[in-house]
């Protein structure tokens, strides 16, 4: 198959609790190898979750590779076999203490399709009621309620860098557009 590469070895690297490293050779389409380093990850989902006013649930959490808080949708790892909707959640109820009547499929996410093999699965969430948030021990964020037309212009003024967030709100927002057309 035209541009499509032939795995011919797989070294392990590395085994961590969220990821796996392999060093691959790969057959070329133009009979020459080449190695590739693989990040193996069992993805995840994220979630657009609205209220009754149309202001979509932020956690603000402190990301250690980048050192620094960032704004984000509700998110976190697939575990696995687990289906990206019981993720969903899953994640929505630990991290915002939050239930939804409606969960909306807005697509998956590739996001660093060079080197890992993570996908993330979006949703929108409505039709919210809310409990108590149950944080894993080493989990620590707070939860703010942003109004959605703000939050995109927010991704927009550059001040959520978090791809699946960006994503997820601008597809939430046009989706929520296309309702009301």
């Amino acid at each position: 198959m035209h541009l499509a590469e032939k795995t011919l070895e797989v070294e392990k690297i590395y085994d961590g609790k969220i990821l796996e490293l392999t060093r691959e050779k790969a057959l070329l389409e133009n009979g020459e190898e080449a190695y590739r380093e693989v990040v193996h990850h069992s993805g995840g989902v994220c979630v657009a979750a609205l209220t009754d006013k149309n202001e979509v649930l932020m956690v603000r959490q402190f990301r250690y590779p980048f050192k620094e808080v960032l704004l984000e949708v509700p998110a976190g790892k697939r575990e696995k076999g687990e289906e990206p909707i019981e993720c969903g959640i899953r994640e929505l109820k630990e991290e915002c203490g939050a239930q939804a009547k409606e969960f909306i499929p807005l697509g998956r996410l590739y996001p660093t399709v060079a080197y890992d093999t993570e996908i993330i699965y979006m949703f929108l969430a409505r039709g919210l009621s809310f409990g108590e948030q149950s944080l894993d021990e080493d989990e620590f964020l707070e939860v703010e309620k942003i109004p959605l037309d703000e939050a995109c212009e927010m991704v927009m003024r550059d001040e959520i860098p978090d791809a699946k967030t960006q994503i997820a709100l601008l597809k939430a927002k046009r989706f929520i557009d296309g309702e009301k057309a």
